[in-house]
């Protein structure tokens, strides 16, 4: 057991292989309708990439960027240089791949349009409130992609800037994570109202 949980590899391909045995259990017992497993398996996804996605968030806002002032300096770029970077790269492809899942499962359970618009062209309210998770997950990812990760790039050296730049984008960085973890809240709450209170 040890040789597959010191191995972060080892160990997501166990976990997919438990996956797949629940698959097997399902399909023993349930026989297997494309109708019914394939929303869930865009579900799951979905939820397993903002898993990814949100943790990471988290993280940031409520470990590293908290924790920045009292790492002594000599010990900072250890964080710079190779923590942040890699929790920067599964960061921003959960957000990718939350965002792809989402719409897929939206088209796939033929509601995408309904939410896109709030439920407007039909007025029925579980779609008003997905509409309002997707739109508040789509700015979400927008910061990710087109704020938070250029300004990271320049905040953490990985392109050149001045210390100026490098100082302001770090700043925007983080305004923008923190916007990001503000809307996460009511984000996660019309997702699970659509599915729980309508």
């Amino acid at each position: 057991m040890a040789g597959i949980l010191t191995n972060l590899q080892r160990t997501v391909v166990a976990g997919f292989i438990l996956a797949a045995v629940l698959f097997i259990i399902y399909f023993s017992q349930q026989g297997y309708s494309a109708n019914d497993f394939g929303p869930f398996f865009f579900r799951w996804l979905h939820v397993l990439s903002g898993v990814m996605w949100i943790g990471l968030l988290w993280y940031f806002n409520f470990v590293q960027i908290p924790s920045m002032p009292k790492i002594p300096d000599e010990q900072k770029p250890a964080i710079g240089k190779v923590i942040a970077p890699a929790a920067l790269y599964w960061f921003r492809h959960a957000a990718m791949a939350t965002i792809v899942t989402g719409l897929i499962l939206a088209w796939y359970n033929g509601y995408i349009v309904q939410a896109v618009t709030l439920g407007l062209v039909d007025g029925v309210a579980k779609h008003t409130a997905i509409g309002i998770g997707m739109w508040l997950g789509a700015i979400m990812w927008f910061n990710v992609w087109f704020v938070i990760w250029p300004n990271q790039q320049k905040a953490l050296g990985l392109v050149e800037s001045s210390p100026e730049d490098k100082a302001k984008a770090a700043r925007t960085a983080m305004l923008f994570s923190r916007t990001n973890t503000l809307l996460s809240i009511p984000m996660l709450f019309a997702m699970v109202s659509a599915q729980n209170l309508y």
